[in-house]
């Protein structure tokens, strides 16, 4: 079946160049239904990659071009070699008599490719015509090596994890502290956390963890300000005192008193007392550290500092700053970095402190005897005017937004509000930008699990000002941007998850499957779509996969179970379809799940029966159920273990709902601290039930 055209569909010229320069003139979102995108969508798109297409006459000008180009070039920007694969077929389809000379990554040169080890190289051809080509070469490992045991380990939203020491909302001494518990307590294997980016400041701050100022570098939000060595020469003095009082308030607003996270009140106390340890001189030791770490990032880390020091002066959003400064290059901001430099050191102390705390967090998980440790998460893009964006404006495609075309849950299509990546920029740098963001993660991740996992092949652009649904697919060179995953990956010895729920288009997964990368698989998803729809029994769960009962884009286990994620949704005036309807479909829908659970033994182990269940028998069912499954690793929800109903991020709302805010809570909405977590007999016996599941030895009856 062939949708609707639009009202000005492309030229057949104006397809051809798109389809050249990776611009989708049409996709399908589904077998047999195909979607032709708006002559208008593709040329603004081309024009985002700094094609012309605005008339006939430019568009044939465009695609002559195009197709020399293609035609005359030896080689693309950058090529990939699998180690252990064959000749790449970039070079296979050489001249004969084409001269190959390689630079390595450590600055040998060598007479051909062949035998390379892992890493970006520089190779130049040069054919007898007298054509030359320098070109980045990538050598992959074949794939990331499978994760030797299966391992179960916790998942949460890193802020709404507060305990008796938080400074408002959960930190990472807390992170470190539950990873520490978590792995010796409950033999977990893994702790995953929302991404840990730094935020564009505002007022108020975008809490969403997924429009970040920094891919790269993370938030000092997030730092234990008790933990930081300096912090014991501050101890006696009276502004200290007064900072940790107002963070003692502000803690037992949100434990005691049912008031929300605060991000930026959290921020504010922290700054003041950034400002005041900034005084304390570093020992010779921290000294050289820090000085280590100053060196290793380099430009950019100075960048992230620059623009952090310039948004204190002229606004977050660089688009609105002094000409001059909005070029990261120009002389302008040389000046102002140098008037400014006292504000850039403290930014960038701030990014060693806190990189200096994720690396002792995930060092707690290891030492714990988790084998993963602590599982980061990489947001799908950055905010428009963020510090990434101004710094990397050169590698983003201007005019454009990364987001959804409709499909069967949302008819109008979504706009994240990020900008893309432009994939003719990423290749002609050997996709720098991408190996710098993943080398920096990797830091400090066991594990990394990357957002919209499909980005890596194709993202849907939005035009500035347009809807979503007059956007279009724009593709990457996928081998290239896998390539650089599983080398960065695997020299950090980590394992990549990619977060594919929702419409994949063909070959993706198994794409990613041939080279490692672990999917992700939620429960309430996983039907027999092929056939009868029927939930799917355990044993046909794919391995290669992070198995979870929920996300935190979707409703908690004890909401899904009880039909309260409806009734929620229908307070705030959500439903596309009357309340009796939509409940009526969410509890067939459960029911069938508990129908399966009940044949299976699992709510019969717990004493209950199917449509008789109650919540917490119904959420030890179902980890019982994940736990069957092949899968590698198996995830709780841990708002799940004290019978959390509040999702952390209702989509569709902003102001309708308090998104990203909300500590862990029982049951009865009482906020539930680390402490009380750790002691929580319910957590312990859903956590134990999943170890019987799963094959290991019961947990410790101690905290």
């Amino acid at each position: 079946m062939t949708a609707p055209r639009p009202a000005d569909p492309p030229t057949e010229d104006l397809s051809r160049l798109a389809e050249l320069h990776g611009v989708a003139p049409s996709h399908s979102p589904s077998p047999g239904h195909t979607v032709t995108a708006s002559a208008t969508a593709v040329t603004l798109a081309l024009a985002a990659l700094d094609v012309d297409a605005g008339t006939p006459g430019a568009v044939r000008a465009a695609l002559a071009a195009r197709e020399r180009h293609l035609r005359e070039r030896l080689l693309p920007p950058t090529v990939v070699w699998w180690s252990g694969g064959g000749t790449p077929a970039a070079l296979a389809e050489l001249p004969g008599g084409t001269r190959l000379r390689v630079t390595t990554e450590q600055g040998e040169t060598r007479a051909g490719p062949e035998g390379l080890p892992p890493g970006v190289h520089r190779l130049t051809a040069t054919a007898p015509d007298g054509r030359t080509a320098d070109v980045h070469l990538i050598v992959a490992p074949a794939r990331l090596p499978t994760p030797e045991h299966r391992s179960y380990g916790l998942l949460v939203q890193l802020y709404s994890l507060l305990s008796r020491r938080s400074w408002g909302m959960g930190d990472l001494g807390d992170l470190a502290e539950l990873a520490s518990w978590a792995g010796r307590a409950l033999g977990a294997g893994f702790v995953q956390v929302n991404p840990l980016h730094a935020a564009v400041p505002g007022a108020p701050t975008d809490p969403s963890p997924y429009r970040p100022s920094s891919r790269r570098f993370p938030d000092p939000v997030h730092l234990r300000i008790e933990d930081v060595p300096e912090f014991a020469h501050l101890t006696g003095d009276e502004a200290v005192r007064s900072l940790r009082e107002r963070a003692a308030r502000l803690r037992e607003a949100v434990l005691d008193e049912g008031a929300l996270i605060d991000r930026d009140a959290v921020w504010e106390l922290k700054r003041q007392a950034l400002e005041l340890l900034d005084g304390v001189p570093l020992g010779p030791g921290r000294r050289a550290a820090c000085r280590d770490f100053l060196a290793e990032q380099g430009r950019a880390l100075e960048d992230h500092a620059t623009w952090c020091a310039l948004a204190e002066v002229h606004g977050p959003d660089w688009h609105h700053w002094p000409a001059a400064l909005r070029d990261p290059r120009s002389d302008g901001t040389a000046r102002a970095r140098a008037e400014l430099r006292d504000r850039v050191d403290f930014h960038r102390r701030l990014a060693w402190l806190t990189d200096t705390q994720l690396r002792a967090a995930q060092r707690a998980a290891r030492e714990a005897g988790m084998p993963v440790g602590l599982v980061h998460d990489l947001a799908v893009g950055v905010h428009p005017q963020g510090a990434d964006a101004w710094a990397q404006q050169d590698h983003f495609a201007p005019g454009m937004s990364v987001g959804a075309p409709p499909d069967a849950f949302n008819a109008h299509g979504q706009d994240w509000g990020l900008p893309p990546w432009r994939p003719d920029r990423l290749a002609a740098s050997g996709y720098a930008p991408f190996r710098q963001l993943l080398r920096a993660l990797f830091r400090y991740a066991g594990a990394l699990r990357i957002d919209h996992v499909m980005g890596l092949f194709r993202l849907w652009w939005v035009p500035r000002g347009r809807p979503p649904t007059e956007g279009a697919y724009v593709r990457y060179d996928a081998e290239a941007m896998l390539a650089v995953l599983v080398l960065e990956a695997s020299r950090a010895g980590a394992v990549v998850i990619g977060e594919d729920l929702g419409t994949v288009e063909p070959g993706v997964r198994e794409a990613l499957r041939e080279r490692g990368v672990l999917g992700t698989s939620v429960l309430w998803f996983e039907r027999d779509w092929a056939n009868d729809g029927r939930p799917l029994p355990p044993e046909r769960w794919r391995a290669d996969c992070l198995a979870t009962a929920t996300t935190h884009d979707l409703p908690p286990t004890a909401a899904r179970l009880t039909g309260e994620h409806v009734e929620l949704r229908d307070r705030l005036g959500l439903l596309a379809r009357p309340r009796e309807r939509e409940a009526a479909e969410a509890a067939a829908d459960t029911e069938e799940w508990l129908a399966l659970l009940a044949r299976l033994g699992l709510l019969h182990a717990t004493g209950e029966g199917a449509g008789t269940a109650s919540e917490e028998a119904g959420i030890r069912a179902v980890h019982r159920f994940l736990a069957r499954t092949p899968a590698r690793m198996v995830g709780v929800w841990l708002p799940d273990g004290v019978g959390d109903r509040r999702p952390q991020n209702l989509p569709g709302t902003s102001d309708q709902y308090p998104n990203w805010r909300l500590p862990v809570a029982d049951a009865e909405g009482r906020p539930v601290t680390l402490e009380e977590l750790a002691a929580s007999p319910r957590l312990r016996a859903l956590i134990d039930a999943v170890r019987e599941d799963a094959g290991g030895p019961a947990g410790p009856s101690g905290g």
